[in-house]
């Protein structure tokens, strides 16, 4: 007969649970890397465009605060030297480089690397053109990460929930539903290695989030760096979290032995809930549209989570082995009651937090974000079924014996363990509501600029989106010399000759004396021609046309 209590024994949920979740996570985390947890929304000049003059600085907006990486933001100049001058900086989401002064003409490439607000680093590049496009300066751009260290991170943070789950369940089952004649060391052993797995992921989180926010390799990390690592809000999350388990360790040790108090409970009640706060402190959370909500529903959703594995885990283990038929009468209609708070604190909570970061219901099926989680739902929905069926026997007082009910309860488990790897890829996915803004941050940067030129002027075309429908018409007139030249009258048409659309007048406004906007609206695809007309003075008059693809 199997000796319950033996270390052998006790090793193999734990085994169980890190095997499983280790293989969710490398099976079920996204193929294509998903770091990029803020979108670039805009920028300015517009990526692509040509522009007269050069601006002062290059600004870069995004959807959510940001942090910029240390010489890691730069601008190459046409002459492939660093033409950045300062040091960037950020008001909220928006980001400013500044440009050194007498800029050469020709293509600047910018490349940036800034961390999100849910500690995601954001890596990106783009041009623009000063006066006429010219080749793009080469240069090392980094605008990916370490795949390796993205499926570590992951990887810890599976390793971390896992962990949480070994302290949560036996530490309930022991304060609560353990019958007195069973010996504690089982779970006692469980609850230490639960501690030191949440301290091992969380100091490995804290290196690797270096190497992570850097772009260098998995030993690249200087110390620098990983001071910047300790000072951002993940590094204060996470040690928070190593005190609340070094005094959780101490407050729990009577705890183990049978000998705790009221206040002890108490007192330890106090720093798990601190400790939970940790967690979505750190990730996603931190930057949804409502954080304190955001924050709050996720603790809730990770407490749930916990008690109800932890409770199956000490159940699977331990109860439904060594206890007799009148300790399980007594502890299995509590134990379900139990079962049926946590589970039902998890769903509310992971469907409010589905609908913050999901956003809209097309995202949540055609993000990656979003199908993993309909993935994830499913398998939660199948892991409810064993729970009702587990409860049934229950109700029914389990006149058939624990074995139909262990058998249940350990299929249940199995499933829940898998959907905590999908947890752990969910952490490491750009949110559904974030992947949709950085789409459409990438269709609002798709506007069609142009220069045109004739022996009077130069002409700046700017039409915003470009696509069918009303679009925004900006243009800037400037000397041939680049200067802004004031212009006495504008005027503008657009045809589609290829639809037989003959040439229709538009409104163009003066906004300053070599700035003029207008809109007009485009009802079908194709490539326009808008034409426009420029008096300079009672005998000067020049035309240029542009077309434009319209989508």
């Amino acid at each position: 007969m199997t000796d319950v209590t033996s270390p052998r024994f006790l090793a193999r949920p734990v085994r169980a649970l890190l095997a499983l979740a280790a293989f969710a996570l490398l099976v079920l985390l996204p193929g294509s890397p998903a770091y990029a947890h803020a979108a670039l929304l805009r920028t300015n000049p517009p990526a692509g465009s040509v522009v007269p003059q050069a601006p002062a600085e290059v600004q870069l907006t995004f959807s959510e605060p940001v942090t910029p990486v240390t010489d890691k933001i730069r601008i190459i100049g046409p002459d492939g030297k660093r033409a950045d001058e300062g040091t960037p900086t950020v008001n909220g989401n928006v980001l400013r480089i500044g440009l050194r002064d007498k800029a050469l003409p020709g293509t600047y490439l910018v490349s940036f690397r800034v961390i999100s607000a849910d500690s995601h680093p954001v890596p990106g590049g783009f041009t623009f053109s000063v006066g006429a496009p010219s080749a793009t300066p080469t240069t090392e751009v980094v605008d990916e990460v370490d795949t390796t260290i993205q499926t570590l991170i992951a990887i810890a943070k599976v390793i971390g929930y896992v962990g949480l789950i070994l302290i949560v369940g036996p530490v309930l089952v022991l304060a609560l539903l353990w019958p007195a004649r069973l010996d504690r060391r089982g779970p006692r052993r469980l609850v230490w290695t639960g501690f030191g797995l949440v301290a091992f992921a969380t100091l490995a989180g804290l290196y690797l989030q270096a190497p992570y926010t850097t772009g260098s390799s998995l030993f690249g990390a200087t110390t620098g760096d990983l001071g910047d690592v300790l000072g951002s809000q993940l590094g204060i999350a996470f040690l928070v979290r190593l005190a609340c388990l070094a005094v959780a360790a101490i407050l729990v040790r009577p705890l183990l032995v049978g000998r705790d108090g009221p206040v002890d409970r108490v007192l330890l009640l106090i720093v798990a809930g601190i400790a939970a706060l940790t967690w979505p402190l750190a990730g996603h959370p931190a930057a949804s549209p409502v954080p304190p909500v955001s924050v709050a529903v996720d603790a809730l959703h990770l407490a749930g989570a916990a008690v109800w594995l932890g409770g199956l885990l000490m159940l699977v283990a331990y109860l439904l082995r060594q206890a007799d038929a009148r300790e399980l009468g007594a502890i299995l209609p509590i134990w379900s009651r139990w079962a049926a708070l946590a589970v039902s604190t998890l769903l509310l909570a992971g469907v409010v937090s589905g609908l913050i970061q999901v956003g809209t219901p097309l995202a949540l099926v055609q993000t990656t974000y979003g199908r993993v989680l309909l993935v994830k739902v499913g398998l939660v929905v199948i892991a409810l079924v064993g729970a009702w069926l587990a409860r049934r026997h229950v109700a029914n007082g389990a006149a058939d014996g624990p074995k139909p009910l262990r058998k249940v309860v350990a299929v249940e488990l199995s499933i829940a363990v898998v959907v905590l790897g999908l947890t752990g890829a969910l952490t490491q996915t750009t949110p559904a509501r974030t992947a949709a803004e950085t789409t459409q941050g990438v269709a609002q940067q798709q506007l069609y600029s142009a220069t045109l030129t004739t022996s009077l002027y130069r002409l700046q075309v700017e039409i915003d989106p470009a696509k069918v429908g009303d679009n925004l018409v900006h243009l800037y007139a400037y000397t041939p010399a680049g200067d802004p030249l004031p212009v006495v009258e504008w005027k503008a048409t657009a045809a589609l000759p290829s639809a037989g659309i003959e040439p229709i007048t538009f409104t163009v406004l003066k906004l300053t004396d070599n700035h003029a906007s207008g809109q007009v609206s485009l009802p079908t695809k194709g490539d326009w021609q808008l034409k426009f007309t420029l008096r300079t003075s009672d005998i000067d008059q020049a035309s240029v046309t542009a077309t434009v693809p319209i989508s």
